[in-house]
Order: C-alpha cells, then sequence, then structure tokens
C-alpha cells in the first residue's frame, strides 16, 4: 500500500497515471477514497495523486488535530511531492482541500505551477462555523455512510476531531488566509456553484478572493450544490481542463 512517513506518522495516498504531478486534496471529512473518479478521469493525463490527511481515512490517527490544520495539510502534502521525486506540481482542492491547495500555493511558491481551488471561501463567521458543527451532530444515516466508507469504523473519532479544530478556527475569527492570498504567484482557477448553501455569500467571496489573486480566474455555475467538483462534475472537468491546457500552451510558448 502507497504510505510514506513524515514527523513519525504514516500517511496514505492513492495514484494513478503518468505525465505532470497533479495532486487532488480531499475536503474536511473525506479523504482520498472519494476522489477515485478524479483520479480515473485526470489520471488519463496527468500523474494523479490523492493524499489522506493525518488523522484521515488511511493515515495514522491523532487524538487533537494542529489548530492550523489545513496548514499542516499543505505541509504535507509538499512531503508527498518531494516523496515522489518531483519538484513542481499542479494542485486541486475542494472545500477544504481547496483551503490546503492555496495554502500550498503561499507557503512555497517555487513548487505550485497552478491550482484549481473548487468550492471554498476566504472567511467563515465564527457564528456559522460553530452553527455547522452543531448541525453535524445531528447525523443522518446518509452522512455516516459517507464517513464510514470515507475513514473506516472510527469515522466518529475523526468527525469529532474536524468538528473541534473547526470551533477552534472560529474562537480566532474563521479566517483561513490572514490576507495571504495577495501572495500567490501562480494561475489560480476559482470554481463553485452559485446556489452552495454550504458556503456563505458564495459568490460575492469568490469574487473577493481572484481579486487578491494578481493571475486568476473564476468559474461559477447556476446549477450544483456542495461541491461542484461532485455535484456538477463534467462541467467542473470541462473548465479544469480547459484551465491546465492553457498552462501547457503558454510553458510550450515560453520554451
Amino acid at each position: 500500500m502507497p504510505y510514506f512517513i513524515r514527523n513519525d506518522n504514516r500517511l496514505f495516498y492513492r495514484e494513478q497515471g503518468a505525465g505532470p504531478l497533479l495532486l487532488i486534496l480531499p475536503g474536511n471529512t473525506a479523504s482520498s477514497a472519494c476522489h477515485e473518479a478524479e483520479l480515473a478521469y485526470f489520471g488519463q493525463r496527468y500523474h494523479a495523486v490523492s493524499i489522506d490527511f493525518l488523522g484521515t481515512g488511511q493515515s495514522d490517527r491523532i487524538a487533537v488535530w494542529p489548530g492550523e490544520w489545513w496548514e499542516q495539510g499543505a505541509r504535507d502534502a509538499k512531503a508527498l511531492v518531494e516523496r515522489l521525486g518531483q519538484e513542481h506540481c499542479l494542485v486541486m482542492g475542494t472545500s477544504g482541500g481547496a483551503i490546503a491547495a492555496l495554502l500550498m500555493a503561499i507557503l512555497f511558491p517555487r513548487h505550485v505551477q497552478a491550482v484549481v481551488a473548487d468550492s471554498c471561501v476566504e472567511r467563515f463567521s465564527p457564528e456559522m462555523l460553530r452553527k455547522n458543527v452543531e448541525d453535524r451532530s445531528r447525523r443522518t444515516p446518509e452522512q455516516i455512510a459517507f464517513w464510514q466508507r470515507t475513514h473506516g469504523d472510527d469515522w466518529q473519532q475523526v468527525v469529532d476531531a474536524d468538528s473541534d479544530v473547526l470551533l477552534r478556527l472560529a474562537e480566532r475569527g474563521g479566517d483561513w488566509f490572514n490576507g495571504r492570498l495577495k501572495e500567490i504567484v501562480c494561475p489560480v482557477l476559482f470554481t463553485a456553484s452559485r446556489e452552495d448553501e454550504a458556503l456563505p455569500n458564495v459568490i460575492r467571496q469568490v469574487y473577493r478572493m481572484a481579486e487578491q489573486v494578481p493571475d486568476s480566474r473564476v468559474f461559477l455555475n447556476n446549477r450544483g450544490t456542495h461541491p461542484l467538483m461532485w455535484s456538477q462534475p463534467q462541467d467542473f472537468r470541462h473548465v479544469s481542463d480547459y484551465f491546465l491546457e492553457t498552462l501547457e500552451t503558454w510553458s510550450s510558448v515560453e520554451e
């Protein structure tokens, strides 16, 4: 099974295909098991790799997740790039995975060539974060089935740890980036559904993020829910393909 060791913890990943390295980062309470369809699709043209962040999926568990959970995920993903013997990567993330993808671009500007950030916003109000955690406590059979398939029999420990880190984020004001989006130098594609009820003020926040990233594009779909990647996969894949192919064209011209 594909594992690598970082800080004495085993981290699991899945991979498919060959070509330029494309990381696919899962959202909160998700794992690489949720991205088999994306690995199969993008693996036709890329070396597509999806990681289980520490404490999730088939990676080692930890009792308490660090407060800077998404930044930790970004650093672990960068360590995976090195483990695979690569210097550069493309990064695609959805929901919380998109937060980690954007943080990768901030932290490692020489290594991240481009980002597709799907279904994320810059900030949640502390009140909304607390409400989301409260709503999550009323777990539906569909949610339980998803989490069990994603993490295994100890899914509740994973969800509780994620809820705890969201509450700590609320105590810090609910902002993932603290004004650092303007530091991103690589091209970024922001995608989302205009009808995404999981994201507050999604249209305004997506445009606000794009305004801060010098080389950015925005795709908003009138259909779909959260995340766009799964609710409207054909549209998401088409626009992502176009974005990534355009990058390849620019690279060929520069060479």
